[in-house]
Order: C-alpha cells, then sequence, then structure tokens
C-alpha cells in the first residue's frame, strides 16, 4: 500500500538527504544476491532512522532484525564515539555481508553482531540503551518491548518499524494472519504503556517513535 501519492513521495525522496556511497553499494548487493530484498530499510527510512540516532546521539543502540546491516549502518552515524551497536539476526547466513559493510563504515569494531533468538540473547547483553530499533518478526513485538523496556535509560527512544502493515492493521482480519493482530495488540501497547510517549508516523510501511518516561 502507498501511503502518499507516487508525486509526493518522490518529492519527498527527492528533497531529503542523499543516500551515502556505502549503503548505495549495500543497497545494490542485497538486491543482486539476497532473498526477499524488499526487506531493507532503503534510502528514505534509512535518512529517518539517521536523523534521528543524530538527534538522540545514543551511548549504546540494540537493534532487532539486522537483516543485510543496512539499518544499523544508519543508526550508528549518530551514535556516540564510544558507543556500542548490538545488532540480533536469527539467519547465520547474513552475517558475511553484515560483516563486510559494517567494517568498510569505520565502525566495524563498535558494531555487536548476535545470531540467534531475540528474546534469549537480549537478557545477556549487559548493556543499558539510548536507542532501540525493532523490526523483526511481527508476532514478537510485544515481547521485544518487554524484554527492553526495563533496560532502557530514561529518555532513551525506541523505534518499531512495519507497524501500519500495509494497512492491514485497520481493514478486516483473515483467519490465517497472526501478524496483524500481534501489531494491533502491539500499537495498542505502545499507546497505553505509561512508561512510554509514543507517536505514530505514517512514512513508508509506519514507524513509530516512542520515548522512555
Amino acid at each position: 500500500m502507498d501511503f502518499l501519492p507516487e508525486k509526493i513521495d518522490n518529492y519527498v525522496v527527492g528533497h531529503s538527504e542523499n543516500e551515502p556511497q556505502l549503503l548505495q553499494e549495500l543497497n545494490r548487493e542485497t538486491w543482486q544476491k539476497i532473498m526477499v530484498p524488499r526487506m531493507l530499510t532503503g534510502h528514505f527510512q534509512g535518512r529517518v532512522l539517521s536523523m534521528i540516532s543524530k538527534l538522540v546521539n545514543p551511548k549504546n543502540i540494540l537493534e532487532i532484525g539486522t537483516y543485510t546491516g543496512y539499518s544499523a549502518l544508519c543508526l550508528i552515524e549518530g551514535m556516540h564515539e564510544n558507543g556500542e551497536l548490538h545488532t540480533i539476526d536469527k539467519n547465520e547466513e547474513l552475517a558475511d555481508i553484515q560483516r563486510k559493510y559494517f567494517d568498510k563504515s569505520g565502525h566495524g569494531t563498535q558494531m555487536k553482531q548476535h545470531v540467534g533468538m531475540a528474546l534469549d540473547i537480549i537478557p545477556q547483553i549487559d548493556l543499558k540503551f539510548d536507542l532501540v530499533f525493532i523490526d523483526a518478526d511481527k508476532s514478537n513485538y510485544s515481547n521485544y518491548f518487554h524484554a527492553i523496556i526495563d533496560k532502557m535509560n530514561p529518555g532513551g527512544i525506541i523505534l518499531s518499524d512495519n507497524v501500519l502493515w500495509s494497512g492491514k492493521v485497520v481493514e478486516k482480519i483473515l483467519p490465517k494472519d497472526i501478524d496483524t493482530p500481534a501489531l494491533i495488540k502491539y500499537n495498542k501497547l505502545l499507546k497505553e504503556d505509561p512508561r512510554v510517549e509514543t507517536v505514530l508516523l505514517p512514512i513508508r510501511d509506519g514507524l513509530t517513535i516512542s520515548r522512555v518516561k
């Protein structure tokens, strides 16, 4: 589903920051070699993530759902010079392409890869986070929130991707659809949980910004 008319969308992208060369290369290689390349964060949303990270200037970042590493590279652009980014993905086959571009970025030593189930790995990371990006299996979004909320610093930001789910969150739910009900539940959680204040941005497939009180 397109949430903006194509001409307006093109205008928005055309008047936003250009995609860095390294990310252009990763974008190209992902579309050439990796299955389901549409999962890539992409130019415009990547610049949104970069801008938010630069505004927050986080010391420690957690990303749930790495894919080929595009969003991690956007998030680290605003990270404190002595910070760490921890990113988790269950697909070990993507680790090499992630590492290739992490190292090319010049921030490779600060970018920590974890392979496995995020709900098992998160408790093992002994850090408090200033910025978290959730972009993994939608059925576990609420579980991820509960796993990270006590590991957030006050004023920390939680970013949640795909929260409009191609508009399915306002449509009739199909019998075998487990992701849409999970996202509806998650969006309600962010709205009602007193520990966070939330705004849902209708850009691309929906991006929620939640600030920890």
